[in-house]
Formats: C-alpha cells, structure tokens, sequence
C-alpha cells in the first residue's frame, strides 16, 4: 500500500517531532506519572491537535490513514502522549459530527489549539464492556439537565477542559443513553485522583464524578436515545487509532531489539548470530508488518466511506495482541538489561493496556464473529 507524497511528509515531520522533542523526555515522564505539557503545545503549534477538525473551524480535516500515520509516529515515542492526543480527537470529532453549529463555533475553533483538551466519558465503575449499564442520568429541568452519576478510566481526566458525557435520560431505560457537551468548570464536577496504573504512567487517567452537575438543554450532542449509536460509531475509529497506537509499539520494540541483538555480545559473538534471536527478530517483523497493513486497510476503507466495522476490530484485535507479544520478545532478547527501568520496560508495561481500551480484545473477537456470521466472508 502506497503512501500519497502529502502523506509521507506528515508522516516524516511527525517522526522528527516524536525523535527530537517527546522521545527525550517519554522515559521521565512515565516515571514520574507527569503528563509532558510541552509536549502538548508543540503538537499545537504543528496543528496536530486538529487532525480531527474540519477545516471550516481551523482543522485540518485529515483522512484515517494520515491520523493513523501520526498516532504510529508519536505512539513510537509515547504511548502516553498518543493516547491523550488521540482521546483528544475523539472530542472534536462527537463535537463535530453530531453537534449543532453554535456548539462548533463555540468549542472546535479553541480545540484546534489544544485547549481545551478534550476528554470522553462512557465507562462507569459498573458498566465497562456493556455501557447499556451504564446508570449515569441526565434529568431535564427547566432548559437545563441536571447530571448524577460517576464515570471511569477517563482519558485527560485532570487536563480536560471539555467532556463527551453518556447518560441516561431515563434511569430505568438502556435506549434513552445521550451524549452530552460538558465544560469541566462546571459545579458539582469533582475530578478524582490519577490512577496508579501499570504502564500509561504519564496520561492521566481520573474518574469524575457528577453530582447534580446542570449544563445547558443546548449542550446536547444527540437526540435523546442516540447516545450509544452516536459513540459506537465514533469508537469504530478509535479501534483504528488504537491498532496504530499498537503498531507505533510494536515498531520501537523491534527497533531496540534490532540495535541491542547487534551491539550485545555472548560466547564471543553479537547475540543476532545465533537462531533462536534471529527466529525472534523475524517474528516480530511479521507481526509488525501484518498488523500495520490490517490497520492501513481498516483506515482506507473508513475513508471510502465503507462501515469497516470488521476491518476496525481485525486491526485493533491483531495489531494490539500483536503488540503484547513483540514487545515481551524485546525484553526477552535484552534479558536482565530489559527488565530494568528504560524504553523497552516501557514499551512491555504499556502495550498491554492497548488490548483492553476502547474495547477489549473478547468484544473485538465478538464484532468480528457476528459480522461473519451475519454477513460472510
């Protein structure tokens, strides 16, 4: 599959970024569980934080497969740093599909900017995999709706300035879920604290908690009752962010491999002599290719304008597995000197989590069993 010469160059400018201003300060971070707000700025300053935008508001309205090619790039570097930009994207992207145009002007024109950061409220302490559990609700009153309830795992929970909210408008009914804009400036919002989390370490990750929270009857994004619809469509492209998220992994972890199985010497020769390293470099490569390629194919046929739900979920199931496995291999090559704090560590404590949000790997294998069964080959 072959890249347009725009596509290359994003792609390139990215890499330099991602080499020259987030590799340098991913393995602090991650140890010290600091987002790097710098970072973020000079994402801005190259428009990055716009990708999802259209351009009628600032963005740039980029394809699937050149958002891919950015997340790979920065997820190369951090993981951290990709999934809030990616996070962010989510934001802008409800807010731009299903919002009115005063919602857009008034938000999307600043979030091209990077701030206010965007954040995406589905999960809650009960209702992970099955957001129809979900017993979060928004109650109309008076031109408003008062919101209760509490939400988890969310992405930029502490640097948002902005939430795409699920709830319900009727408590007892999985069919009235909505999807709300909510500033996080609003009172009765409290923002938990950061999760103490295997890998991830420097993307804050809160739980937020609504407590009779009122916004406006204005700042709804959906009907009432297209919530779960409305998110399910939107997370179809986020499979896709994320299996480039997991490809981004995979490409360092080979990389470090590479270097180390060449430069380390054993038995008096650099340790890439010997078979069972080259066996394992060799599989790591095929893992690597194949799951770029089912995540190219994903985003090409979203950007013709196809469902892709069966693609999204392949590349997502593959490409995120595919990550776990490349990057425990590259531990196992550096050996004791893997273990210990450093990139490849990282790289093995992060790629984990790729295959749990955004839809676990089972819920993957699910959407990809029904589409076959339903529709065939």
């Amino acid at each position: 599959m072959e890249l347009s010469a725009e596509q290359e160059a994003m792609r390139e400018a990215v890499r330099q970024v991602a080499r020259e201003e987030i590799d340098p300060v991913a393995e602090a971070t991650d140890r010290d569980a600091r987002f790097p707000e710098d970072v973020w700025d000079t994402l801005a300053d190259l428009d990055l934080t716009a990708v999802a935008v259209p351009e009628e508001h600032g963005g740039l309205d980029s394809d699937r497969l050149t958002a891919s090619l950015v997340v790979e790039e920065i997820a190369s570097a951090s993981l951290a740093v990709s999934t809030a930009l990616g996070v962010h994207w989510l934001a802008t992207s409800c807010i731009a599909e299903f919002g009115g145009p005063d919602q857009q002007a008034a938000w999307l024109p600043e979030m091209v900017d990077g701030r206010p950061v965007g954040a995406f409220a589905l999960s809650e302490p009960e209702a992970g995999s099955n957001p129809a559990e979900m017993t979060t609700t928004a109650r109309k009153e008076s031109g408003e709706y008062v919101i209760d309830g509490e939400k988890m795992w969310i992405t930029n929970g502490q640097r948002s300035g902005v939430v795409i909210l699920f709830a319900k408008t009727d408590p007892d009914d999985p069919g009235s879920i909505t999807q709300f804009l909510v500033p996080t400036d609003v009172d009765g919002l409290t923002v938990g604290d950061p999760e103490d989390k295997l890998g991830l370490r420097a993307s804050d990750t809160t739980s937020l908690a609504f407590d009779g929270v009122r916004i406006p009857a204005a700042n709804r994004l959906t009907e009432e009752g297209r919530g779960l619809s409305a998110a399910l469509s939107i997370l179809n492209g986020g499979r896709v962010t994320v299996a480039a998220q997991a490809v981004g992994l995979s490409r360092a972890a080979l990389a470090a491999a590479l270097d180390y199985a060449t430069e380390r010497e054993q038995f008096d020769q650099p340790i890439g002599d010997f078979q069972a390293i080259r066996h394992e470099l060799a599989e790591m490569a095929t893992t690597l290719r194949a799951a770029r390629l089912l995540t190219w194919d994903a985003a090409r046929r979203m950007d013709r304008g196809e469902r892709a739900r069966r693609a999204a979920s392949m590349a997502k199931y593959f490409a995120t597995e595919g990550a776990v496995d490349v990057t425990n291999a590259a531990l196992q090559i550096h050996g004791g000197y893997g273990y210990v704090e450093g990139d490849v560590e990282r790289y093995y404590r992060d790629a984990k989590v790729t295959t749990i949000y955004e839809g676990t790997t089972q819920i993957q294998k699910d959407i990809i069993a029904r589409e076959l069964l339903d529709a065939g080959l």
